[in-house]
C-alpha cells in the first residue's frame, strides 16, 4: 500500500483501533481511500461497508451521472471504463470482482441477455482470463493494495439470463491463478456464501436479501480493515 508521512499530534483517539492504525495530518485523521469495483452484488453491500469502515476509510465506488451506483458488470465493460473509475485519486485499497456477468449467456448480435445455451457467454473463459489479466495489471500500476473477491454462487435453476451450474468455480479458479501470480490477496466470498445460500440469497436469483448483503459487507469490511490497520 502507498504510505504517506504525517505529523502525529493530539491525544489518543479511541474507537478506531490502535494508535498505530491512525494517520493524522495537522491533527486531523486521514482516512484511507478505498475503491470497490464490482457488479450489482457489490452495489448491494457497498453502503454497509461504508458504514462499517466510516471511522477509518473513505469507501467509494463508481457512480453514474445522476449519482447512483454504477454497475461495473463484466471484464469487457471494465476494460472500457477502468481508467475513468480510477480517476485521479490515490487509492490505498482496491477491492474488486468480475465474473458473474462474464459467465452469463448473451445474444452474439446484440449482447443482450439470453436464456439459450446456443448463445455464447459474455466473456468465455479464455477471454475472461485475458481480460482479467489486463485489468489486474492496470490495478497493480496504481500502487494500491489489491483484494480480489471471488464470484458468489447462485442457485440452480436461477432466473434471468442463462448461467449454467458450476461456472463460478471455473471462473474463480482462473481468477485465483492470476491473483496468485501477482501475490494478490483473495477474499473468498464464494466459499463464504456457498454453505448458507438458502439463508443469504433470494429465491432462484443471483442476488442477496438485505441480510445477505449485510453479511457480505461484514466479510468485505473485515478484510479491508485488516489491511488498513496494518498499513497506517
Amino acid at each position: 500500500m502507498h504510505r504517506r508521512t504525517f505529523i502525529l499530534s493530539g491525544s489518543l483517539v479511541t474507537g478506531l483501533g490502535s494508535l498505530s492504525s491512525l494517520r493524522m495530518n495537522l491533527g486531523k485523521i486521514v482516512k484511507s481511500n478505498v475503491l470497490l469495483l464490482g457488479d450489482s452484488i457489490s452495489i448491494g453491500y457497498t453502503p454497509y461497508v461504508q458504514q462499517i469502515l466510516s471511522d477509518i476509510a473513505e469507501v467509494t465506488r463508481p457512480t453514474q451521472e445522476d449519482g447512483s451506483a454504477e454497475n461495473c458488470q463484466g471484464t469487457t465493460n471494465a476494460l472500457q471504463n477502468l481508467d475513468r473509475w480510477l480517476g485521479e485519486t490515490k487509492w490505498d485499497v482496491i477491492h474488486f470482482n468480475f465474473g458473474l456477468h462474464d459467465l452469463k449467456h448473451v445474444r452474439p448480435d446484440t449482447g443482450e441477455n439470453s436464456m439459450s445455451p446456443k448463445d455464447p457467454q459474455q466473456a468465455p473463459l479464455k477471454k475472461y482470463r485475458k481480460n482479467l489479466a489486463q485489468i489486474t495489471e492496470r490495478l497493480l500500476a496504481t500502487g494500491a493494495h489489491l483484494i480480489f473477491a471471488t464470484t458468489t454462487p447462485y442457485p440452480n435453476p436461477v432466473d434471468g439470463p442463462l448461467r449454467k451450474p458450476g461456472e463460478p468455480q471455473k471462473y474463480n479458479e482462473a481468477a485465483v491463478k492470476i491473483m496468485a501470480k501477482h501475490d494478490i490477496q483473495v477474499n473468498d466470498l464464494y466459499s463464504f456464501v456457498k454453505p448458507q445460500m438458502e439463508v443469504l440469497m433470494r429465491l432462484k436469483n443471483v442476488h442477496f436479501t438485505e441480510d445477505g448483503s449485510k453479511a457480505l459487507a461484514d466479510e468485505v469490511a473485515k478484510v479491508i480493515k485488516e489491511v488498513v490497520l496494518r498499513n497506517p
